[in-house]
């Protein structure tokens, strides 16, 4: 089986790797992408957001077949040190983080939620952003999308 990620093709041994192994563990365990986090394991939390085509997706319940042919992409992606992505300096900028274990899911959804809506209402993060975070950031974590949707479309409203 392989599987694009980050943009590479990954082979992985499928004496290894069952069909049915949630994709959270193929990618920390086999592939060594350790940036999204186990949290709950009932898709309840979104510690372990990762994009599918797109689209945001609970890792810890996604079967790694159903990911062949298509394009994940994890939080290693979303930006580097010395370029990192408009909502990466957001976060900075509002504090969003205290323990920032559930940052990198997080991430993943809102940038997923940028991309469908370059200028989303505070109803549209609500709806798009359903990660549970127990510092109760969400006051941040919504002006920290604001302004990363604002820089993104080249600082106009």
């Amino acid at each position: 089986m392989d599987l694009m990620i980050n943009g590479q093709r990954r082979p992985l041994d499928t004496s290894r790797v069952p069909a049915d192994m949630p994709l959270l563990w193929v990618l920390r365990d086999e592939l060594g992408l350790t940036g999204t986090k186990f949290g709950c394991g009932v898709a309840a939390c979104g510690a372990c957001t990762v994009q599918v085509d797109g689209q945001a997706v609970r890792s810890c319940v996604t079967p790694v077949s159903s990911t062949q042919g298509k394009a994940v992409r994890t939080i290693e992606a979303l930006g580097s040190d010395d370029k990192p992505h408009a909502l990466q300096q957001a976060w900075i900028e509002h504090q969003v983080p205290q323990c920032g274990y559930c940052q990198s899911g997080m991430l993943m959804a809102a940038e997923a939620l940028l991309r469908a809506k370059p200028n989303p209402s505070d109803a549209d993060i609500d709806a798009a952003i359903t990660n549970l975070c127990r510092c109760g950031t969400y006051p941040r974590v919504r002006a920290a999308i604001q302004s990363a949707a604002k820089a993104l479309r080249g600082g106009k409203a």
